[in-house]
């Protein structure tokens, strides 16, 4: 669970410091850096999996990919900065396993992760590489939950059960400087008992903590696997209308390809475990009616779930079966159908763990059906007011959106507004976003320093979208108004409608 990110010099993120709970929602204009926050998180991710190059080369640009490695920097006219810095806070699991299949228990489970990356040009050419400047991997002391963990929770129920453990030791990651050479100090969990590897930072092609394993760097390995385990979900109908063969991946992946493998497994699963527990129940179709009650807050026309297995091709089908009886195969359901769907999958599987982020969750689903997808996101994403477990995974969805009916719709305690702001340093004027709560909420009342929170200007904007009157912008606008005004009446201007709409901005302010 990431709880802290900070970063600069990535993108146009600059001083950035937001905090996260388990369910956050970013909301913005188009262009603001809402996505360039998830980029951040994303590529940080590919750090603890990649090489450098690679994990840069992963993060998306505004033709999908990234090419000119320079373009992730921080960009002021034709300058660039020449390092970017993250620092990621997080609750890791307490268990996890390696690469080689062995397992390792973390010595404590709440760590602070700083990396900070440098831009290396290459014998003097436009396009270079990338260098480690920095890695630094530090425990966070339990004492200091009440100042680490801002967000509402029960702390002898959730928080005890989610951060554990104790460090007796320093870092478990450091970095030195010794006549003038950059060393990284990976330490052992046995702390001052275990020497720590030096490495020299130098042409170090990928982060330290990417190179950890679960025999002597158990707490490094398992902070490694939950930076992988984040992942940005890009749900995509024609992945999703695939059926799997029998032998398919039983994870479903960020497109939402092996929907009906990773739904037949689950099923299989969870009929197996009822067994040894002695239950005789018809337990697969028990988890089919608990994602067909799922869809049905969707879409009516939902009877049951289930998968279709062809043994003559030995295939896989996602199918839904309306009140009819009418069975329906995954390829004929409709997008948003489909992304619900696979959303609704994702909250049964108890294994899907770690942070999830999501773009415009909105986009597919009807204004009136809104709500049910909002409830479905925030119902992935753990309780903490239980404890961590099976049941209650230690999972956090965070999505960005522009939709006013989703900003009207959220709890105001899970609402960030991107803002861009605009900085001047050495006289130089550029615009960056900031990420501002709204007052009163968790992240202002518990801030420690000063934070910008939401303006009720920028708020409303997002509670009463639609303008009263056409803005006249010259050239002609006000002419070509009057000229089709009495053969045009949008919507919201018809006066049998008046009535049952609200109008936010004729409401005054409490004196």
């Amino acid at each position: 669970m990431l709880t802290r990110l900070k970063i600069t010099g990535f993108k146009n993120l600059v001083d950035v410091d937001v905090r996260f709970g388990p369910f956050t929602c970013i909301a913005g204009v188009n262009g603001v850096g809402k996505s360039n926050l998830f980029d951040a998180i994303m590529f940080m991710s590919a750090l603890a999996d990649k090489p450098l190059l690679d994990a840069a080369k992963s993060v998306r640009d505004e033709d999908g990919r990234t090419a000119n490695i320079r373009s992730l920097f921080h960009r002021v006219g034709n300058e660039y900065a020449k390092e970017m810095i993250f620092e990621a806070e997080m609750i890791v699991p307490q268990k996890g396993i390696d690469d080689l299949g062995q397992e390792a228990e973390a010595s404590i489970t709440s760590l602070r992760y700083r990396v900070k990356i440098g831009y290396k040009a290459e014998n003097g050419q436009k396009s270079g590489g990338m260098e480690l400047l920095e890695e630094e991997l530090t425990p966070i002391k339990l004492g200091d939950g009440a100042k680490s963990f801002l967000f509402p929770h029960k702390v002898a129920i959730w928080r005890d059960s989610a951060v554990k453990g104790k460090r007796s030791g320093g870092p478990f990651i450091s970095t030195e400087y010794t006549e003038n050479k950059r060393i990284i100090k990976l330490h052992q969990d046995g702390g001052s008992r275990g020497n720590p590897r030096s490495i020299l930072a130098t042409n170090l092609p990928r982060t330290v903590l990417s190179t950890t394993n679960a025999d002597e760097n158990p707490t490094a390995l398992i902070a490694k696997r939950e930076m992988q385990s984040w992942r940005l979900l890009q749900l995509e109908p024609a992945a999703l209308r695939k059926p799997d063969d029998i032998s398919a991946p039983t994870k479903m992946g960020a497109d939402g390809s092996h929907l009906a493998a990773t739904l037949y497994h689950l099923a299989k699963k969870q009929l197996h475990t009822e067994q040894e527990m002695g239950v005789v129940d018809d337990t697969v179709s028990a988890l089919y009616a608990q994602i067909a009650n799922r869809l049905s807050d969707l879409i009516d026309d939902v009877k049951e779930i289930s998968v279709d297995y062809d043994e003559k091709w030995e295939s896989l089908t996602a199918m839904v079966t309306g009140r009819d009886g009418t069975p329906h195969s995954a390829r004929s359901l409709s997008d948003g159908t489909l992304r619900f769907l696979a959303l609704a999958v994702l909250e049964l599987d108890s294994e899907a763990s770690g942070l999830i982020c999501l773009e415009e969750p909105e986009n597919g689903i009807h204004p009136e059906r809104i709500p049910a997808m909002l409830n479905l996101l925030q119902d992935i994403a753990m309780d903490t007011e239980e404890p961590v477990g099976p049941d209650n995974p230690l999972r956090q969805v965070i999505i960005n959106t522009h939709s006013p009916a989703v900003v009207a719709q959220i709890p105001d305690d899970s609402l960030l507004l991107a803002e861009s702001i605009e900085m001047n340093e050495s006289g130089k004027r550029f615009k960056v976003v900031r990420f501002c709560p709204l007052p009163e909420t968790w992240r202002h009342k518990k801030a420690t320093g000063e934070i910008s929170v939401v303006s009720k200007g920028k708020l409303l904007s997002y509670l009463n979208p639609v303008a009263q009157e056409e803005p006249d912008h010259g050239y002609g606008a006000s002419e070509r108004k009057n000229k089709f005004v009495s053969q045009k009446c949008r919507v919201i201007d018809r006066p049998d409608l008046q009535l049952y709409l609200p109008n936010l901005l004729m409401v005054a302010e409490p004196k």
